[in-house]
């Protein structure tokens, strides 16, 4: 505009100065320097003195983080004559870059210099109140707004009901939404929000149902909420209620949707909603990438992750963390690394999460000594004060390469008191380096710990039972029975044709039940003939031998294989979520199902992913 000879004038810059604002918030380094530009323009072409242009710069400032400018900007325009707009536009202004408490301060201080807060500026201020968790300050505000009589004004009630909502006092936002006298979808949807965040999902979803129309905040809350109360498969669910119900969904929609798909490893679900998003032009953000990355990643497709990551065209330090997690997680530690560099060449700041990515890539690849260069550098370099999950990473690492001792001393030495976590990682490592001395010793600090934690019980038996201790084995067992001690009942997960099938060690509930054991005695049959034999040194029940073997053959990620050696084609790659450690036999027994069968299959257990390929894993046999 100016390059063609134009001259701007009041209405140029607001939009310009919003465009400013928009690009405002916490990942944006707190950088005043666009909105200063275009100051400079104000002054020239002489609007300083416009409450629009006046009131757009000091929330363009205030959405950047320069606080100072914002409000230096703030006392130049006092003399415009719109003083409650400017002020509006500080309180706003912070609040678009997430620093609520500033926004709230600046409440403070309009009051204090006598100005006189408007409609806009309390429902600015109780969003910042309720956002920020600031209880005792939306009180006050409350207060103030009862005796100003701007009620009843629908925007204000709203935002009263949301500010206690936020702020969990669900209480008082019901007898506020229940006194209105006019509500609309946005207090209904205030109320199911505060419910589903919670906890209390049922409640809300009784109040959803109850509501007399719904939009997309109102059915993405609900959605949410599943997936924050771990209720995935009832979150996508609920997708498809709202697609019957014609409401167009939206990027935030997506994410809570997508993270439902990662939750289940619903691989097939998260390739739809990628399908959907492009009919419905919802754009590809930040948020969603990242959410893509991470979906891709869990569900073991790390190529499809890597076409996300090149597809999006801007990319925050969550979207690197995120790549560099999901190479290090499935298998490919040297392209992690690799990631990591080049996240350094584009400026963008590793952060704890980062660094627990790069740890992991180190151990996949074996990578001793970058583990510890990057432990170091991330401490000296970065200041970034290691956590127990770092730790846990330099344990799995000592512990993978064999440095059984080396991982016992960095525990003794940690900052932090080692959880059950890490020296479950340790005892893991003395099994499968066979070091009993050290294993005993970590086996009896985890019991302390966690006296009911049957993995112990069963990692130190397998390495009695590999020493040949058996009269040990036999008290250990013993132990367990007199002790009640259960073990978990095993849980695998496998999506078919857009359907999650849920899998129980030994359940017969599921409607191809007959088929599928069927298929599984076949499948026995077949590995026996190439010399497969169960291990059952992780069966804790006094039964006979061959009970112990139904029990090792019947475990849940076997009857998810026959089901999907029933049910997919040829070739199709078989992905499974298990909600425990991969027990000894299934994976001797899925190394050769993958080679007998010609099949990739993908495992996601509580420890980490297992790809089985031609007969080999890619964790090579260490888990």
């Amino acid at each position: 505009m100016l390059a063609r000879g134009f001259r701007p004038d009041a209405y140029t810059f607001p939009p310009l100065l919003k465009a400013v604002a928009r690009r405002g918030g916490p990942a944006a380094a707190s950088s005043s320097a666009p909105a200063a530009a275009v100051h400079v323009h104000v002054v020239k072409f002489g609007m300083g003195r416009s409450a629009h242009a006046a009131s757009a710069l000091v929330a363009a400032y205030a959405a950047g983080g320069d606080g100072a400018a914002a409000r230096a900007a703030l006392l130049d325009a006092r003399g415009c004559g719109a003083t409650p707009v400017v002020w509006n536009a500080l309180i706003s202004g912070h609040s678009r870059g997430k620093r609520f408490a500033e926004s709230c301060r600046s409440f403070a201080d309009m009051v204090r210099a006598g100005a006189t807060p408007t409609p806009v500026t309390y429902v600015s201020v109780l969003s910042a109140c309720g956002k920020g968790g600031d209880l005792l300050l939306g009180v006050q505000v409350h207060k103030r707004v009862l005796e100003s009589g701007v009620l009843p004004d629908l925007k204000v009630e709203n935002a009263l009901v949301d500010m206690y909502a936020e702020c969990a006092e669900m209480d008082s936002a019901r007898r506020l939404f229940d006194g209105m006298q006019v509500r609309n979808v946005v207090s209904w949807t205030s109320l199911v929000s505060g419910l589903a965040r919670l906890g209390q999902v049922d409640h809300a979803r009784e109040l959803f149902d109850s509501m007399p129309e719904r939009d997309t905040v109102s059915w993405t809350a609900m959605i949410d909420g599943y997936v924050q109360a771990a209720r995935f498969r009832e979150a996508l669910e609920m997708f498809r209620e709202m697609q019957y119900s014609n409401v167009r969904a939206d990027e935030f929609t997506m994410v809570s949707v997508i993270t439902a798909c990662t939750k289940l490893g619903a691989l097939e679900m998260g390739e739809w909603v990628r399908v959907y998003m492009s009919r419905q032009g919802i754009k590809l953000d930040v948020f969603v990438g990242n959410a893509l990355i991470d979906m891709y990643s869990k569900c073991g497709s790390v190529e499809r992750a890597l076409g996300v990551f090149k597809e999006m065209h801007s990319r925050d330090k969550f979207t690197w963390t995120a790549i560099i997690l999901g190479l290090a997680v499935n298998g490919h530690g040297e392209e992690a690394i690799d990631m990591f560099h080049r996240m350094i060449r584009v400026w963008e700041a590793p952060d704890e999460v980062t660094f627990i990515g790069v740890l992991t890539a180190c151990t996949h690849a074996g990578l001793v000594d970058k583990g510890r260069e990057f432990f170091r550098s991330m401490i000296h370099s970065y200041k970034i004060a290691p956590n127990v999950v770092h730790y846990g990473c330099m344990i799995d690492l000592l512990g993978r390469a064999g440095k059984i001792t080396e991982a016992l001393e960095t525990i003794d030495q940690m900052p932090v008191t080692p959880n059950s976590t890490i020296l479950g990682t340790l005892l893991a490592a003395c099994r499968v380096h066979g070091n009993l001395d050290i294993g005993e010793l970590v086996a009896k600090r985890l019991l302390e710990l966690d006296p009911e934690n049957s993995t112990v019980y069963i990692l130190l038996s397998n390495m009695y039972a590999k020493s040949n201790r058996w009269e040990d084995v036999r008290r250990l067992r013993q132990s367990i029975m007199e002790k009640g001690i259960k073990k978990e009942p095993g849980c695998s997960l496998i999506e078919m044709n857009g359907m999650i099938h849920e899998f129980v060690a030994g359940d017969r509930s599921h409607p191809m039940s007959n088929e599928i054991y069927s298929k599984l005695e076949n499948i026995i049959t077949d590995l026996e003939n190439l010399g497969y034999s169960p291990d059952i040194t992780e069966v804790f029940v006094e039964v006979a031998e061959k009970e112990k073997q139904k029990i090792i053959y019947w475990h849940s990620e076997k009857l998810a294989i026959s089901f999907a050696l029933l049910s997919s084609e040829p070739n199709t790659v078989i992905r499974i979520v298990k909600n425990l450690r991969m027990c000894l036999d299934c994976h001797s027994a899925i190394k050769l199902i993958s080679r007998l069968y010609g099949r990739e299959v993908v495992v996601r257990d509580r420890t980490r992913f297992h790809h089985f390929r031609h007969g080999f894993c890619s964790c090579k046999d260490y888990w």
